[in-house]
């Protein structure tokens, strides 16, 4: 007979993704340069400067700091 673990037992560990506080200085110090540039305009702003970074982080970093 084979026991199993109880799926209750089961957690998920959260996946944090490093360098956002870099990535975040960054955008908040190009959203200061560009005033009227939206999170788009400075995701590809990043992106050319050779940051890995997709609009969904992006977005997530501008809703978090207010941006």
């Amino acid at each position: 007979m084979q026991r199993t673990q109880a799926r209750a037992t089961q957690r998920y560990c959260p996946y944090l993704p490093t360098g956002d506080e870099t990535i975040a200085a960054r955008t908040i110090a190009l959203a200061a340069q560009y005033g009227r540039y939206g999170y788009r305009r400075v995701t590809a702003m990043l992106k050319a400067e050779g940051w890995q970074v997709n609009h969904k982080r992006m977005e997530r970093i501008w809703r978090t700091e207010g941006l």
